[in-house]
């Protein structure tokens, strides 16, 4: 298996992910397929594929914030169960954002994703494959680290319609073990940086954030 960087739409291994991503993701999920044009330009995005035989099987998306100290996982799909994507994906993706922070001269403080809240999707069918299953996905998160952010958590649908997306949470892996809050202002920061490409933003999400910015600490809890 291959880890392949996707730098623009018209590589072919491009459309292979695409047409994955429209399977196992609903259509608000999916940034339509022109529009990924810029952002795959942009060498701060990481978009990665996993090809076995000349077949997408696998991808990931992720970025780091210098400013900040943190990450963000946009996405990981598995194509196939039975494989070992999901390890192969999480253990190529790690090595590359170490030699991102590396290049950068600074630290990685944690990640953030956001997590399907399987009691709020269960009628999604992530394209049949079991190891997409919100259940799944979410328990393994839980046992990498990750915890849920504990605010009511909505975001723009990426079809940038204006509509607002639920059935989501907001999630934090720190890489510091004693910390069980996130300072709401650094919260607040990083979605307004990582939404800034989305010019039309619901009226939920933007109550969202000004109710962070009236907060001092957000609570990191168990999934």
């Amino acid at each position: 298996m291959e880890y392949v960087r996707i730098t623009s739409i018209e590589d072919p291994l491009f459309g292979q992910m695409h047409r994955l991503m429209g399977k196992v993701f609903p259509k608000e999920e999916v940034l339509e397929f022109s529009l990924w044009a810029e952002p795959l330009k942009d060498p701060g995005i990481r978009v990665f594929v996993a090809v076995e035989d000349g077949v997408v099987v696998g991808a990931t998306e992720y970025r780091y914030y210098a400013d900040m100290q943190v990450a963000m996982t946009d996405f990981t799909i598995i194509g196939e169960d039975g494989k070992g994507i999901g390890p192969f994906l999480a253990q190529k993706r790690w090595e590359d954002l170490q030699q991102v922070v590396k290049e950068e001269n600074r630290q990685l403080k944690g990640m953030f994703a956001e997590i399907y809240n399987p009691y709020l999707v269960e009628e999604l069918s992530f394209g049949g494959v079991r190891s997409m299953n919100p259940y799944v996905r979410r328990e393994v998160l839980a046992h990498l680290g990750y915890r849920k952010l504990d605010f009511p958590y909505v975001h723009p649908s990426w079809e940038g319609d204006g509509a607002a997306v639920s059935g989501l949470d907001l999630c934090f892996l720190s890489y510091e073990p004693s910390v069980d809050r996130l300072p709401a202002a650094l919260i607040r920061q990083f979605l307004t940086t990582y939404y800034a490409v989305l010019p039309d933003k619901p009226e939920a999400w933007l109550k969202m954030v000004e109710q962070l910015a009236e907060q001092e600490e957000i609570t990191l809890v168990a999934m």
